[in-house]
């Protein structure tokens, strides 16, 4: 008991005082002397139109067209605090139910552990607005991602189509330590 107890004051000590967790990869840390300010959990779907392969037009591929997730405070997703989508100019945007709103654009991108996931990605805020939770944000981290990848086949019969992913996904949000 007192072992365990021992090992998750360690973990916890670790994750403040050296930042991220060990299990994102290098590629989408976020750089030292950044803070971690939000912390939100994404049920959703990827959606994915099916279009003529641009490298081959005898073959059809399913390309991203957008997100629609709901964002929550916990994991069991009970608390809806934001929603994220692509705005009028397609950049993700993540939006709090206290008015404030980040955009950004993807910086780097790792493969999922998780084979049937979409990848994990650090983006750098391109714009913001309001005043609240997320107004201050310089990175954004899509980790611990869940389905959402694309179908594997396309036919001409789906052109034109969309179809809806459903994928479940960690975003965090930084800013500059104060």
């Amino acid at each position: 008991m007192i072992r365990g107890i021992f090992s998750f004051v360690l973990v916890f000590y670790t994750l403040a005082v050296f930042g991220q967790d060990n299990s994102i990869p290098v590629s989408i840390r976020v750089a030292a002397g950044n803070r971690l300010i939000a912390h939100t959990y994404a049920k959703g779907v990827q959606v994915y139109v099916c279009i003529q392969d641009p490298n081959d037009s005898s073959h059809y591929i399913w390309a991203f067209k957008e997100p629609h997730a709901s964002l929550y405070t916990d994991s069991s997703y009970h608390h809806l605090v934001g929603r994220h989508y692509f705005d009028a100019g397609k950049n993700p945007t993540w939006e709090h139910t206290d008015g404030s709103k980040v955009s950004g654009m993807k910086v780097q991108q790792a493969s999922s552990p998780d084979s049937a996931a979409i990848p994990w990605l650090l983006l750098k805020a391109t714009a913001a607005s309001g005043s609240g939770t997320l107004t201050p944000a310089l990175f954004i981290q899509r980790i611990h991602t869940r389905g959402g990848k694309a179908p594997a086949t396309a036919d001409r019969a789906n052109k034109g189509q969309t179809t809806e992913v459903p994928y479940t996904a960690e975003y965090l949000f930084y800013d500059e330590k104060q």
